[in-house]
């Protein structure tokens, strides 16, 4: 399982790189779950990261197909070719239904099919999809994979401090993952985790946990520290291993 850090800054690049992030995730929180940044930061970001590593982008929640191809053609454009690869990460809290979430991801992958500066889709379910208005998380799955997706991403759409795993449990988290993956997806957990919520993800088979809040001081509107990052990457890590700690509680 590989650690995933959300950055809104190119300064957050290097501490983030230094506690042992091994994907970089471009997103602005205070746009919501998926905000994106500007095309002018999510520049300065991909600058930033070593060619070889991997770059995540949150493109928001487009309410059409043709806001979804814009969205990725602008990140693309902005980002630029990368070695290590790009994932972009669209959410469906906007479609209103599922035939129309469908047009929506093929509309995305199309786009980034089109691109020379080609990326992959990922999809992004919301653990409480009734209140974002999204799909249920085995509809994404399904069509995610039935479009040619590469993955699906479990995040909370609202940031409440509730976690994850306060709104799904474990035994059925690791049914969806199995079952995603079987679908030949790539499957990531987010969704306000701290260090004992990665602990408790890196026990399921998921390819890829996110985070935000718990790897900066002061929530997730806070600035990225390295020493948080590093206790992360450790739960990732070591996940039988619990701590005694809570100043990282904060984590939304």
């Amino acid at each position: 399982m590989r650690l995933l850090v959300s950055v809104r800054s190119a300064a957050e690049v290097a501490p983030a790189l230094a506690g042992g992030a091994e994907i970089i995730d471009a997103k602005e929180p205070s746009a919501g779950s998926l905000g994106p940044v500007s095309p002018t930061v999510l520049a300065a970001i991909a600058a930033a990261l070593p060619g070889a590593l991997p770059l995540s982008v949150a493109l928001g929640d487009p309410d059409s197909a043709a806001a979804a191809a814009a969205a990725v053609s602008a990140a693309l454009d902005a980002a630029g070719p990368r070695i290590g690869g790009t994932y972009l990460k669209l959410g469906l809290a906007a479609a209103g239904s599922a035939s129309a979430a469908r047009q929506l991801v093929e509309s995305a992958i199309r786009a980034a099919g089109a691109s020379p500066n080609r990326a992959s889709v990922v999809v992004v379910a919301y653990a409480d999809h009734e209140a974002a208005g999204a799909p249920a998380r085995e509809v994404v799955s399904r069509l995610a994979a039935d479009a040619g997706a590469r993955g699906v991403l479990l995040d909370t759409w609202r940031k409440d401090g509730r976690d994850l795993f306060r709104q799904v449990g474990s035994g059925a988290l690791r049914e969806w993952i199995e079952a995603s993956k079987r679908l030949g997806l790539l499957v990531a957990l987010a969704g306000s985790l701290d260090v004992d919520g990665v602990r408790a993800a890196a026990l399921l088979p998921a390819d890829v946990v996110g985070v935000r809040g718990a790897a900066c001081a002061g929530g997730r509107g806070g600035m990225v520290l390295e020493e948080r990052v590093r206790l992360l990457r450790q739960a990732r890590a070591h996940p039988s291993l619990r701590s005694g700690s809570s100043w990282y509680a904060v984590s939304y």
